[in-house]
């Protein structure tokens, strides 16, 4: 694997976090959401590192929580009119590219993502022209102008398959725009992938030192990491994968104790599927250390019942996704490879 490095230093600016709740005002702020979404003709698509609270009332309402392959596939068939997306914006953009004629709403178009950030269409489509031999296969976590540029779209459940697949017929790789995971996916394929440099800011901060001393401490505990994660990591771990299929082995696994490596928002629901284990936090840089996430992202943090409350209330700029049709369309095409690729595979195992 090739890694093609930017040039400048991103500096992030994060939200502030949303107060706490006291248990009379998230009573209240469901009450109001519940009515809001049948007068909207809503449904909720919540992933699972939304705030438990967000969790819970999509769940509640008939809505879903899920990777964000599963939230694409919910959204598109799903009959509401409306989508009330809790997630980063990424998420909202994908509901919206899938379903141009709903309304797709959010708490908050402030909820970035880094590895968004770090691709940034006019460095990526003059890197991408300068490589015309190669398939340009992107994470779902890019902007819709991103995705536009590309032949397939991927989320970390689907991405070996993928690259498998276009390994065995010959294709040369981009790959963009997390660095771990194209370099885990490197590895599992053996494909030819030339990866662009960026990284989530959450699994970039586990520590393999404290993840070690971890295991010491817990040494019946199964290790379940994210392939984002840094390769000191990954090499530490009893299985990697996606989110789901994260939650997937807690269950399948005979260990009674699991130690964590992603956002601590998937707590939620991997302890409904394992209500019997006790799940830990994989080590970040460790109590009152300047780390950015410290295993949650700051802006799945800024979803609040408040925030989703006022986003169906009132949408407006604030809150609906709007995108420029001819780049959705454009968009559409690998989004759509994706899911009628995600859904043959998902017919061989029936």
């Amino acid at each position: 694997m090739s890694l093609i490095f930017n040039s400048e230093i991103i500096n992030y600016s994060f939200p502030p976090k949303p107060d706490n709740l006291s248990q009379d005002e998230k009573i209240y702020w469901k009450i109001k959401i519940k009515n809001l979404l049948k007068e909207k003709n809503a449904v909720i698509v919540a992933h699972y590192y939304t705030n438990p609270d967000v969790q819970a009332l999509a769940e509640e309402t008939g809505g879903c929580v899920a990777d964000s392959l599963e939230m694409a596939r919910f959204g598109n068939s799903h009959s509401a009119l409306t989508l009330m997306v809790a997630g980063v914006r990424f998420m909202g953009e994908t509901a919206k590219i899938l379903n141009p004629k709903k309304t797709v709403l959010m708490p908050t178009l402030q909820a970035e993502c880094s590895l968004d950030i770090s691709c940034p269409i006019d460095k990526f489509h003059s890197f991408c022209n300068d490589h015309p031999d190669r398939t340009i296969v992107v994470y779902a976590n890019t902007s819709v102008a991103v995705k536009a540029n590309a032949d397939w779209v991927v989320t970390s459940s689907i991405a070996i398959e993928v690259i498998s697949y276009l390994h065995s017929i010959g294709k040369k790789i981009i790959w963009a725009p997390d660095r771990h995971l194209g370099r885990y996916i490197t590895q599992k394929t053996g494909a030819d992938i030339l990866c662009w440099n960026g990284t989530c800011i959450v699994h970039e901060e586990f520590k393999t030192q404290g993840l070690k001393h971890m295991k010491i401490l817990y040494p019946n505990a199964a290790v379940l990491v994210h392939p984002e994660s840094p390769q000191s990591i990954v090499e530490l771990a009893d299985v990697i994968g996606s989110t789901s299929q994260l939650i997937k082995a807690a269950y399948s696994l005979p260990n009674k104790q699991m130690i964590v490596a992603t956002d601590r928002g998937i707590f939620y629901k991997m302890q409904q599927a394992v209500p019997d284990k006790e799940l830990i936090e994989a080590p970040t840089a460790g109590v009152g250390a300047t780390c950015r996430s410290c295993a949650h992202c700051p802006w799945m943090a800024i979803n609040s019942l408040q925030s989703i409350a006022n986003g169906l209330e009132y949408g407006g700029n604030a809150h609906e996704i709007c995108l420029d049709p001819k780049t959705s369309q454009d968009a559409l095409i690998p989004l759509k490879r994706m899911l009628s690729f995600a859904s043959k595979i998902k017919n061989n195992f029936k």
